[in-house]
């Protein structure tokens, strides 16, 4: 006999504490030490920094003590909320920080070793490896070409990125609603898809008027791929019952189309537009430094030319800087325009 009973409902952070085993006066201590354990690291790299000496002329020390110290302060300020919060009873800004504890310990031990790899050994041949302060250094002696060349980056991405997302979106909820276009257009999309954007960058630069166009095209073509696949694939799988009951409330072409086709395909088309940030990436890269005469990839091939490897470096850290904000961003908006997805319930 089945029972009449509503099933229980438990949210994320409810599940997460019924899995958490309750531990022992010891293993809560190692949990402790694992916790402090990025500040442990960080006060080894500080005295590796300060108490060994340098083989080599190191200007403005105090940048790195800085890039070191700054980060291990906000990590104590949240440690000691999550510790205050711990015993008001939620744990789990406690179990976050011990998740993440043993990455930022081994940040801290990679920055260590690298130190005393290049500015205290050696071992690592100057100039083409330089140490980490010699790169901050760099940062701010260069600065303004950085800012020029990181707008022009981020110009050139968001620019190509937006018309790849606009044209995929429009082939691919196309070609998902209408099997008539999909069977003339999909051929196209298997045969150019595979085939990487870089591959063309020759032709057009040939073909193009101007290499940021040209650049453009190149960058919107892998970002076009992504979005119309993944939003070809998405409308295609949206069960037909949804269709059937938006019609017998009276739905429209157009309503059939955005508020059941194009809304119960959304996280399939999010992700196509996540793997189109990723692809748009690495040809604005190749892009930059082949084409364009600016940009981070024009940039890094300019000062690798005249071996200024610091500058070459700092060029890349803040490419990385600005392709984890992006990345994080485009995050966020997927978190965000998914958010009915969870609804706090699992």
């Amino acid at each position: 006999m089945k029972s009449s009973e509503a099933p229980i409902i438990l949210t994320k952070d409810q599940l997460i504490e019924l899995e958490k085993k309750e531990k022992n006066s010891v293993g809560r201590f190692i949990d402790f030490l694992i916790v402090l354990g990025p500040l442990f690291c960080c006060a080894a790299a500080i005295s590796e920094y300060l108490i060994l000496p340098n083989i080599r002329k190191n200007e403005y020390e105090y940048r790195y003590m800085l890039l070191l110290l700054i980060p291990a302060v906000i990590y104590t300020g949240y440690f000691l909320a999550s510790l205050f919060y711990y015993r008001q009873g939620d744990r789990q800004r406690y179990w976050k920080q011990l998740h993440k504890a043993p990455l930022y310990s081994v940040i801290y031990l990679f920055l260590m070793i690298l130190d005393w790899l290049t500015l205290k050994t050696g071992k690592l041949m100057y100039p083409f490896i330089p140490w980490v302060n010699d790169v901050i250094n760099a940062i701010f002696a260069d600065w303004p070409n950085l800012f020029k060349s990181s707008i022009f980056s981020l110009r050139l991405l968001l620019v190509g990125y937006v018309c790849g997302v606009i044209v995929g979106l429009l082939t691919g909820i196309i070609c998902g609603y209408n099997k008539k276009v999909r069977y003339w257009v999909e051929p196209i999309i298997r045969i150019m898809g595979p085939i990487p954007p870089v591959t063309w960058l020759p032709l057009i630069m040939l073909l193009a008027k101007s290499p940021f166009g040209g650049s453009v095209f190149i960058i919107s073509l892998g970002t076009w791929f992504s979005v119309t696949v993944a939003s070809m694939t998405g409308i295609s799988n949206v069960d037909r019952a949804y269709y059937d009951a938006a019609r017998i409330l009276g739905a429209n072409r157009s309503q059939l189309i955005f508020q059941v086709a194009i809304r119960s395909a959304m996280p399939s088309i999010l992700q196509g537009m996540t793997q189109g940030m990723s692809s748009a990436c690495i040809s604005l890269m190749v892009a930059e430094m082949m084409g364009v005469e600016a940009g981070l990839g024009w940039y890094i091939n300019w000062v690798k030319g005249w071996a200024m490897y610091n500058r070459m470096f700092a060029a890349i850290v803040v490419l990385c800087i600005i392709f984890n904000a992006v990345t994080r961003a485009m995050d966020a908006f997927k978190k965000r325009t998914l958010r009915w997805q969870s609804g706090g319930e699992v």
